[in-house]
C-alpha cells in the first residue's frame, strides 16, 4: 500500500464522502490506495501508530473546521517520527488563508478546492517524478461527467452502521456571505441517470438512510422530482422496509409540482433542512442573501400543515446588523410556523468567506480558534452573546430533542424567545452547566421552573408525564427508518 487517505470524522457514524471521492478517482493509483478513518478525540500517538502500520509513502489528510486542531497535532507527530512520509492536505479548512496555518507549515503539500483530479496527479508526480516544486496546488475542477462516483466504495459495515452521504450536485448559486458556497459561481449537477443508478445499487445492498449534502436540492425542480420519485417508488414497493431521505431546501422555492410529491411521503421517511438564517431584510441585504420572506414563511407553514416531512429550520445569531430584539422577533415568527426543530446557530467565520468584510463596520470579534465562533459585535456584547450560546445549547436539549414536546409550548407561552431566555438564564444560574445534564435532572429543573412561574405541582407532574417514553413512541420507532430524535417528534 502506497497512499493512505485519512481524516478525523466528528463521529464514527459519519463516513467521509470526500475520501471516497478521492479513492474513486485515483485511476492507476487506486490499487495502491486505501482509506483509514478516525474519530475526533482519539489518542494522537495511537492514530500515528495505525497510520504507520500500513507503511504508506503518502498520507492525504482531509482537514475540516471540526478536526483541524487535532489534525494539526496528528500531522506534527507523524512528521516527527516518520519525516520520510509525504503529507498532503486537502479540504475546506486549508483551501483558504492557506499560508497562515500551522498545519500547512507542517505538511509537504496542500491541494486547495476540488481534489478529484489534482490529488491523483500530485501523487503520481511525488511517486514517479518530476518532483513538484510548488507546495500549494490549486484544485482543477473537471467536467462533472468525468468525476467517478464513489458510492460503491461504501462498505457493508458503512451501510449497516453509518450515515451515507450522497450528492446529486455540487456548488450553490447563492451568495450568502457566511457560507463557503458563496464562493461558487453556480451549482453543477451530476448526470441524474448515473446518480440514480448508484442510489439503486446502494438500496439493493441494504442502504435505507440517504443524507443529501446538496446545498440546493430544489433548485432544479425536474431533477428534484426524479429523485423524490425514486424514494416514493421504494416506499411503495416495500412499505414495511422504509427508506429515509434528508435534503436541504431553498425556503422560498416550492412550486406545486414539488408540493404534490412531498405530500405523498409517509411520516418518518423525509426530512428537510431549511435555512432561514434571518427574517430581517436589513441583515439579509448585509450578507447578500436573497430571500422572499413571505414566500418562505408560507412554504414552511404549508409543509408543517399539509405534509409529514420532518422540519429542521435554521436561524443564525450574530449576523452583522442583527440585534437581540430583531433575532427574537424572527425566532418568534419561526416558532409560530410550527417546525419540529429550530436549529439555533451562532455565526462562525469560516476561512475564505466574504463575511469578513463586515468586521470593522460592525465590530465583529471572533474566537481565534476553531470553529471561529462570533464572540461579540457592535450590537451584541460578549456577555449577551454567551447568553445566546447557552440558549442555543439548552434549546437543543429541551425543545429540539423531542423529549419535552408537550411541555415546551407551555414553557414558551406567548413570548417564546423571551420566555426561553429567562429559563436559560435561570437554568445556568442553578446548574452552572450546559453539557452533561442528565435527562432526569433536566426534567426536574424544567418542573422547578414551571413551579416558580406559578404552575400547580399536579399540573406540572401531569404535563411532564405526557412527555414520558411510552408505548406509542416504541411503536413508531419500530415502523420507521427515521433517526431516534425524529421518532420522538413523530410520537408526540
Amino acid at each position: 500500500m502506497t497512499i493512505l487517505l485519512t481524516t478525523l470524522n466528528a463521529r464514527y457514524t459519519h463516513a467521509s464522502l470526500g475520501l471516497r471521492y478521492l479513492l474513486a478517482n485515483m485511476g492507476e493509483l487506486q490499487a495502491q490506495t486505501r482509506i483509514q478513518e478516525f474519530v475526533i478525540g482519539a489518542k494522537t500517538t495511537e492514530m500515528v501508530e495505525r497510520i504507520l502500520a500500513t507503511q504508506p509513502k503518502i498520507v492525504g489528510f482531509g482537514v475540516y473546521i471540526w478536526n483541524v486542531e487535532e489534525a494539526c497535532r496528528l500531522v506534527a507527530t507523524l512528521k516527527r517520527v516518520a519525516p520520510h512520509v509525504v503529507v498532503v492536505l486537502g479540504g475546506p479548512e486549508v483551501s483558504y488563508e492557506t499560508g497562515e496555518q500551522e498545519i500547512t507549515r507542517l505538511a509537504d503539500y496542500v491541494v486547495t478546492g476540488w481534489g478529484d483530479v489534482t490529488f491523483p496527479k500530485l501523487c503520481g508526480e511525488i511517486l514517479n517524478g518530476p518532483k513538484p516544486l510548488m507546495k500549494v496546488h490549486a484544485g482543477v475542477q473537471p467536467p462533472m461527467a468525468e468525476i467517478k462516483l464513489p458510492y460503491s466504495l461504501y462498505s457493508d459495515e458503512d451501510l449497516a452502521h453509518r450515515t451515507l452521504y450522497v450528492e446529486a450536485s455540487r456548488g450553490c448559486p447563492f451568495k450568502c456571505e457566511f457560507c463557503l458556497s458563496s464562493l461558487d459561481k453556480t451549482a453543477w449537477p451530476f448526470g441524474i441517470d448515473a446518480f440514480l443508478a448508484e442510489m439503486e445499487a446502494l438500496y439493493a445492498r441494504g442502504a435505507r438512510t440517504f443524507k443529501f449534502v446538496d446545498r440546493t436540492f430544489n433548485l432544479n425542480i425536474k431533477t428534484s422530482l426524479k429523485i423524490m420519485q425514486f424514494f416514493l417508488d421504494k416506499l411503495a414497493a416495500a412499505p414495511d422496509d422504509p427508506v429515509y431521505a434528508h435534503f436541504e431546501l431553498v425556503p422560498d422555492h416550492l412550486p406545486d409540482a414539488l408540493k404534490e410529491g412531498i405530500a405523498k411521503f409517509p411520516p418518518g421517511t423525509l426530512q428537510f433542512e431549511i435555512g432561514i438564517q434571518s427574517f430581517n431584510p436589513v441583515v439579509q441585504a448585509n450578507i447578500s442573501r436573497k430571500q422572499d420572506n413571505a414566500k418562505a414563511a408560507d412554504n414552511i407553514r404549508w409543509l408543517c400543515e399539509h405534509s409529514s416531512v420532518h422540519m429542521h429550520v435554521d436561524l443564525i445569531a450574530g449576523l452583522p446588523g442583527e440585534t437581540v430584539d430583531s433575532f427574537a422577533e424572527g425566532f418568534d415568527k419561526l416558532w409560530a410556523l410550527g417546525p419540529h426543530e429550530i436549529q439555533f446557530g451562532i455565526l462562525k467565520r469560516l476561512r475564505g468567506t466574504p463575511i469578513i468584510r463586515h468586521t470593522q463596520e460592525f465590530g465583529m470579534v471572533y474566537d481565534p480558534f476553531p470553529p471561529y465562533t462570533i464572540l461579540a459585535n457592535r450590537d451584541i456584547d460578549f456577555s449577551t452573546m454567551q447568553r445566546l450560546v447557552r440558549f442555543a445549547r439548552y434549546w437543543d436539549l429541551v425543545a429540539n430533542s423531542g423529549r419535552f414536546t408537550h411541555t415546551v409550548p407551555v414553557l414558551l407561552g406567548a413570548a417564546p424567545f423571551k420566555s426561553f431566555m429567562a429559563f436559560s438564564d435561570w437554568l445556568y444560574a442553578n446548574t452552572d452547566a450546559t453539557h452533561r445534564i442528565a435527562l432526569d435532572r433536566l426534567a426536574v429543573m424544567v418542573g422547578r421552573w414551571l413551579g416558580e412561574a406559578g404552575m400547580q405541582a399536579g399540573d406540572i407532574s401531569e404535563l411532564l408525564a405526557r412527555d414520558g417514553h411510552g408505548v406509542r413512541q416504541k411503536a413508531v420507532a419500530q415502523a420507521s427508518a427515521a433517526p431516534a430524535r425524529q421518532v420522538r417528534h413523530l410520537a408526540a
